[in-house]
């Protein structure tokens, strides 16, 4: 909390030795302080005095504390101000509150209850300090693109997209789950040449074997049972545009070489057709597991990875640049006020402690989630820690955790893995999906490696 002493108060009462002896109360409290006899001397002291905080009464001559209230709204002044009424006028200081007062206070002012007020206003308006330099950052420094953070790994990401967004070059990104590999994708494509021109997603792990390949290249009437109809495939709808394709090494190797022919000579054929097609298309892959990892273990072919890897880029989870966590949030807040028409200017310190301590498994989508949810609950001007979901408070996981996750001497790694994924599904209540995403590997990849231990019987049971 800053100095009250920097905070300016502005006492606006027509009695006068309330009037004073308000002023001299506050002053006592450390806080700069002035007085105005009723709400139209209150707007001219405000032009001079510039105050952060107007402890107004409700009903004076000339102008009361309503009056006052939307004369500043009015004017765009930007203050907080707290109402005082007299016991049989609560009504009128709810519907000032309605108007954009803080709080009010009944008469006779209890010296306390006021001060515990002024320190929680003290309080906000620094939060409300800090986002206004946060969202200066936000405009000024914090952002590429649709990519949001400052920090110097990700600084290092923006680098790189500077770099290749205005060639035609093959980009490899990768980064767990939920880091924000599409969006990089789509922020090189919004910053290229091809920005006007398609820029069409598919996601590798999503789609069947069966059908990848007619996904990605098209096919003709009857290629196949079920094939109706002549298909266009991603390669022709992204024609002269970018196509991204997400978790590549989920792609079998016979579609993989039939894609990196497509990168060499730039013509495909159609399933089941026979004419040879040439396509522009820029291609841009991503993986959540380090490529070459991938390559090593056979599932992402050595001679299609240094033909993607022109331009590498790898982006950190965000357990390692919490420093981002701010502006991330900020930006998200003012994403979801717009999209569910709320007012939340921020997030309150204790609720921006525990997002700060949690580890975030699920990366950046994980936190526009939590963010989403929050801004929907509230009800005010700030994010609360009864407004995140409950699982935020429990503790980061620990090195070696307990409960059937005890690492031993002599423990295989596939042994370890299988720890993993079955203590994860107990975290996600079974969820497979949510369980993948904290892994950081394809709902695909989770289901054969159940498959493989379900195969060995050291599957426990878990729900869809």
């Amino acid at each position: 909390m800053s100095n009250p002493s920097v905070e300016r108060v502005l006492i606006v009462e027509d009695e006068p030795s309330t009037r004073v002896g308000l002023t001299e109360l506050v002053r006592t409290w450390g806080f700069t302080a002035e007085s105005a006899a009723d709400g139209e001397d209150a707007l001219k002291s405000v032009t001079s005095f510039r105050p952060s905080i107007i402890i107004t009464d409700l009903v004076m001559p000339r102008m009361g504390g309503l009056e006052l209230l939307k004369a500043l709204k009015d004017d765009g002044t930007e203050c907080t101000v707290v109402l005082l009424t007299a016991q049989g006028s609560v009504e009128s200081a709810v519907e000032a509150i309605k108007e954009g007062a803080y709080d009010y206070l009944t008469k006779p002012i209890e010296p306390q209850r006021l001060k515990i007020l002024l320190d929680k206003i003290v309080e906000r308006q620094d939060t409300l300090r800090e986002v206004k330099v946060l969202r200066r950052q936000l405009r000024e420094q914090g952002s590429f693109g649709s990519m949001i953070g400052s920090s110097p790994s990700m600084r290092k990401v923006y680098q790189v997209v500077e770099q290749a967004a205005p060639s035609s070059a093959s980009v490899l990104i990768w980064g767990e789950s939920g880091t924000g590999k599409e969006l990089v994708a789509k922020t090189i494509h919004q910053l290229s040449p091809r920005a006007q021109q398609p820029f069409v997603p598919i996601n590798c792990a999503a789609i069947p074997e069966t059908l990848l390949e007619s996904e990605i290249f098209g096919h003709e009437k009857g290629a196949f049972t079920g094939a109706t109809d002549r298909r266009e495939g991603c390669f022709e709808l992204a024609d002269r545009g970018t196509l991204f394709l997400d978790e590549i090494a989920e792609m079998t190797p016979a579609t993989q070489v039939k894609l990196l022919r497509v990168l060499q000579e730039r013509t495909f054929r159609r399933l089941g057709g026979r004419h040879e097609q040439t396509v522009d298309v820029r291609m841009i892959a991503a993986t959540n597991v380090v490529p070459a990892d991938a390559v090593k273990s056979g599932k992402l072919r050595e001679d299609l990875f240094y033909r993607l890897h022109v331009f590498a880029i790898e982006l950190p989870p965000l357990r390692q640049r919490k420093e981002d966590l701010p502006l991330l949030i900020q930006s998200f807040i003012a994403e979801f006020n717009s999209r569910n028409n709320k007012q939340v200017s921020a997030v309150e310190p204790a609720a921006m402690k525990m997002l700060e301590h949690y580890h975030w498994p699920g990366n950046v989508r994980e936190l526009r989630n939590v963010v989403e949810r929050s801004v929907i609950l509230s009800s005010g001007q700030f994010l609360e820690t009864k407004h995140l979901p409950p699982y935020l408070t429990e503790a980061p996981a620990p090195a070696a955790p307990a409960g059937g996750m005890a690492l031993t001497p002599g423990m295989t790694v596939e042994e370890a893995e299988n720890r993993l994924i079955l203590l994860t599904l107990d975290h996600s209540g079974g969820n497979k999906t949510r369980a993948a995403e904290i892994l950081g590997i394809s709902l695909k990849t989770l289901h054969n490696k159940l498959n493989k231990m379900r195969g060995r019987g050291s599957e426990e049971t878990v729900s869809s």
